[in-house]
């Protein structure tokens, strides 16, 4: 079945460019945190997006206002829940963190704001991200009693190195979006008036690319990461492989030779 743009009780969707789809987590009152609903609309959004990855070209993740990205779980909703509640709640949310790194399409965060617990490694489930001059971060479980538990672990140490991530979630300390420039984290750093004026940029350029060639790239250096450099070498191939029969790598040279821009269609 074709994926419908349909209403969410914690998400908006928008299309604000062809091809480009725009989530925004839609709790600004509670900072955008993630309670069991927006963990919900979080699963069903990315389950519908893997089954058809052709839907959209690129996708961008935001947080409603300008105060907070996300904040991470909603703990009024997690206060006094038993330890049942708070396993199933928590198993919605790794369910909908296991779809949003499944999901096939290029996907940007734009960091309007905090990006503490959840709400950072929602941020690291996306491909990369730019961030508002005034973002802060931070993984603060540490403080609260537990630990990361939506990939934080394994997604900050990929993205950072292993001793600096083991600083940030041992510590439970926040830091500026200079400091995740300076570490990698975040791509660009970007006044906020400005951010999705220079998130959307970069999303259409993606999406004006062959899509199944964006879709390869980020399949093949997923999958490179996790395995040897021959081994990723090899997938690398396979996957290049896949784009020589496609009518969008024709369209690709002509376009070239005729001095003119493609018009890429996924086939």
């Amino acid at each position: 079945m074709a994926f419908h743009i349909t209403p969410y009780e914690t998400i908006e969707l928008h299309e604000p460019a062809p091809h480009v789809l725009l989530v925004t987590l839609n709790r600004p009152l509670f900072s955008n945190a993630m309670n069991t609903q927006m963990g919900l609309d979080l699963l069903a959004l990315f389950d519908g997006l893997c089954a058809d990855p052709a839907a959209f070209r690129c996708i961008v993740l935001t947080g409603a206002g300008n105060r907070a990205f996300c904040a991470g779980g909603d703990l009024k909703q997690r206060n006094g829940m038993s330890d049942a509640d708070w396993q199933a709640q928590h198993l919605i949310f790794e369910r909908h963190i296991r779809a949003m790194l499944a999901c096939p399409i290029p996907m940007i965060a734009a960091v309007n704001g905090a990006a503490y617990a959840g709400g950072l490694e929602m941020m690291l489930c996306c491909d990369f991200a730019y961030a508002a001059d005034h973002a802060r971060f931070a993984l603060t479980e540490v403080t609260l009693g537990i630990m990361p538990g939506a990939g934080g672990t394994q997604t900050l140490s990929r993205a950072i190195g292993a001793r600096r991530a083991k600083e940030i979630m041992l510590t439970g300390r926040p830091f500026d979006a200079k400091r995740a420039a300076e570490w990698g984290l975040v791509n660009r750093i970007c006044a906020p008036d400005l951010l999705m004026v220079e998130v959307m940029d970069t999303a259409t350029c993606i999406a004006g690319n062959a899509p199944i060639s964006t879709r390869q790239i980020k399949h093949s250096v997923n999958v490179g990461l996790q395995v040897d450099l021959a081994s990723g070498m090899m997938f690398e191939i396979e996957a290049y492989n896949r784009m020589v029969p496609t009518e969008d790598r024709l369209e690709g040279v002509r376009a070239f030779n005729e001095k003119r821009k493609p018009v890429f269609k996924g086939r």
